[in-house]
């Protein structure tokens, strides 16, 4: 069996669907775990979705799948923009990397404009709602060993 696509979530996720559902909207994030187990059973891979607030958590989940991980896709919410601890990991992963944004942080405040994860991202998905989190499957898969394209 292939690897799995490890799925990070960062800090305040878990309040997906009740944290200002005016920028992040009203589905939980159970509802796109949900939703992306059901893609991956359809695009024939299988997934790991996780969520902490912790960023050393994080950090051990990413250097974790070094040898477990086909690719990762990472929301690191705010340690976007403020975790070298997080790029270093992601930089010492030899697969394909998604970041993920629910909202457009190009278009936010500007302190979250700038992503360190965008420097090691091999595609970055924003502003597209939870549907981001899809679209990151779906070029994930094109992107690893005997992936779809």
């Amino acid at each position: 069996m292939a690897k799995p696509i490890f799925i990070l979530n960062g800090p305040n996720l878990n309040l997906l669907g009740l944290r200002q559902p005016e920028i992040y909207g009203s589905q939980t994030l159970d509802d796109v775990a949900e939703a992306c187990s059901a893609l991956a059973d359809d695009l024939g891979v299988s997934i790991r979705f996780l969520q902490s607030n912790h960023e050393g958590q994080l950090v051990d989940w990413i250097q974790e799948a070094r040898g477990a991980a086909s690719g990762i896709i990472i929301n690191p919410a705010a340690y976007s923009h403020t975790s070298v601890a997080i790029l270093d990991a992601l930089s010492a992963f030899d697969g394909p990397v998604i970041e993920v944004h629910i909202s457009n942080i190009h278009k936010r405040e500007a302190f979250r404009q700038h992503s360190f994860v965008s420097a090691r991202a091999d595609g970055v998905i924003a502003g597209c709602g939870v549907e981001g989190y899809l679209l990151g499957l779906r070029r994930m898969v094109g992107l690893v060993p005997g992936g779809k394209t």
